[in-house]
């Protein structure tokens, strides 16, 4: 039962700790708008996610501090970040122009925000089934 929960519920764990991660990029870019030589990045959400689904590392990494803990798979690996193209030069170096991290992170939130209701909806069709 736990293993088809996984697989139902699993794309979602996937595409929310991606966004998660990628706000936080897209943050560290915001906030260092100023900082000389910075170099804005970006995570390509669509390739990443597809890479964890394939190989399967969309799981959370567990410790195993004792020989009686049940081994669990997965990591925890940060996705690797691109350089974003900048869009006009600047004469200090940095790449990171204000107005379209900010739209990103916003379109970011609201991606992260359509996925957390998708898995509501899920788990609440889950949940109907179950109480049926």
């Amino acid at each position: 039962m736990l293993g088809k929960l996984d697989q139902a519920l699993g794309f979602h764990e996937s595409a929310l700790r991606l966004r998660s991660q990628r706000q936080q990029v897209l943050a560290s870019n915001i906030a260092n708008a100023d900082t000389p030589n910075y170099k804005a990045r970006d995570l390509n959400f669509a390739q990443v996610l597809q890479a964890r689904l394939k190989t399967g590392t969309g799981a959370v990494a567990l410790t195993q501090t004792s020989p009686v803990h049940l081994a669990l798979g997965g990591n925890m690996q940060q996705p690797e970040t691109q350089m974003r193209v900048a869009s006009q030069n600047s004469m200090d170096g940095n790449t990171v122009d204000l107005d379209v991290e900010r739209a990103a992170f916003a379109e970011n939130a609201l991606q992260y925000e359509a996925s957390v209701t998708l898995a509501n909806a899920q788990i609440k069709g889950l949940m109907t089934v179950l109480q049926a």
